[in-house]
C-alpha cells in the first residue's frame, strides 16, 4: 500500500478509516425492501430493526473523526468546558450507540462522571463491554432510554453526536436536554456537515449523506412518535430553530469538519 492508501483503509484509529463506510452501506442494503415499503406506506423503519453491520459500520465510520476531532478541537472550542471537565464535571451522552464518543471523554477527562444513553439495548450492551476494555467503566453509567427519557439531572455537558436528526421528536429531546442541564451547562450539538439548501449539498459529502438520510434517517424518524423529524441534511438554519424553540438563548457554530457541524447551545 502506499502511505495515502494504508491511511484511509489499514488504521482503525485514523482520522479516515473508508473500510467503516463499506461495513455500514453493506448492512444499510440488506433493508432495501423494508424500506422501500416503508417509503409507500410513511410508517418508517426503525433503527433498531436493520442488520448489526449499520450499528458496527456507523461506529466505525464516525469514530475516526471522532477520535481526530472530540478532543483535539471540537471540546476546546466550546465556552469554559474543558476546564469543567479537567476539574471533574457531569456528562450525559445522548444517543451514545456503542459508546465511542462516551469512552474518549471517559479516557482524557478522568475526573468527570459520564452518563450514555441509547434506546438500542443491543448497543448499549456493546458499548458497556467496551467501556470495561478500556478500563473506563467505574466512570461511565450506560443506560437503555430515549432521548427524551434519559435520567439524571445538573449536567455540566450533554452532547449528541450525529443523532439529533434521526429522532422523531428532536424538539421533545432538546427540551429535555434542556431541563436537565445545570445552571451554566452546555449542549454539544454534533450533526453531518449539511447547508440550509439542497443546491450547497449537492457535493460529494452531501450525496453520500442524502443517501444515507433516505435508508435510514428519515425511515428512523418516521417510525417514531413526533412531527418535527429534521429531514434528509438539516442545516444549521434548521438546528437553530429548533434550539431556540427549546428555550435554549445562545447557539453558535463552534466548528466544523469536511464531515460534520459543530454547535454550542447554552442556556
Amino acid at each position: 500500500m502506499t502511505e495515502e492508501q494504508a491511511f484511509a483503509l489499514a488504521n482503525p484509529d485514523g482520522g479516515v478509516y473508508v473500510p467503516g463506510a463499506f461495513v455500514l452501506a453493506l448492512g444499510t442494503l440488506k433493508a432495501e425492501p423494508r424500506i422501500t415499503e416503508a417509503f409507500r406506506t410513511g410508517a418508517g423503519m426503525g433503527w433498531h430493526e436493520h442488520d448489526e453491520g449499520v450499528f458496527l459500520g456507523c461506529e466505525q465510520f464516525f469514530r475516526p473523526g471522532y477520535i481526530a476531532n472530540l478532543v483535539p478541537s471540537w471540546i476546546p472550542a466550546l465556552d469554559g468546558v474543558e476546564d469543567k471537565l479537567r476539574a471533574g464535571a457531569k456528562v450525559a451522552d445522548i444517543g451514545c450507540g456503542l459508546g465511542a464518543s462516551t469512552i474518549l471523554l471517559a479516557q482524557e477527562y478522568p475526573n468527570s462522571r459520564f452518563t450514555g444513553s441509547d434506546y438500542h439495548e443491543q448497543s448499549i450492551e456493546i458499548a458497556r463491554k467496551r467501556a470495561a476494555d478500556a478500563g473506563v467503566a467505574d466512570r461511565i453509567a450506560f443506560e437503555v432510554a430515549t432521548a427524551d427519557g434519559f435520567s439524571g439531572t445538573g449536567y455540566d455537558l450533554a452532547a449528541t453526536f450525529d443523532c439529533l436528526h434521526d429522532m422523531g421528536d428532536p424538539l421533545a429531546t432538546a427540551r429535555h436536554v434542556r431541563q436537565a442541564l445545570g445552571r451554566n451547562g452546555t449542549w454539544l450539538v454534533v450533526e453531518p456537515y449539511a447547508e440550509d439548501d439542497v443546491t450547497g449539498n449537492l457535493n460529494p459529502v452531501g450525496r453520500v449523506y442524502y443517501s444515507a438520510s433516505t435508508q435510514l434517517c428519515v425511515p428512523n424518524a418516521l417510525s417514531q412518535p413526533g412531527g418535527y423529524a429534521l429531514g434528509a441534511q438539516a442545516g444549521e438554519a434548521a438546528i437553530r430553530e429548533l434550539v431556540t424553540d427549546a428555550g435554549f438563548t445562545r447557539f453558535r457554530r463552534a466548528a466544523q469538519t469536511p464531515f460534520n457541524l459543530v454547535y454550542e447551545a447554552r442556556l
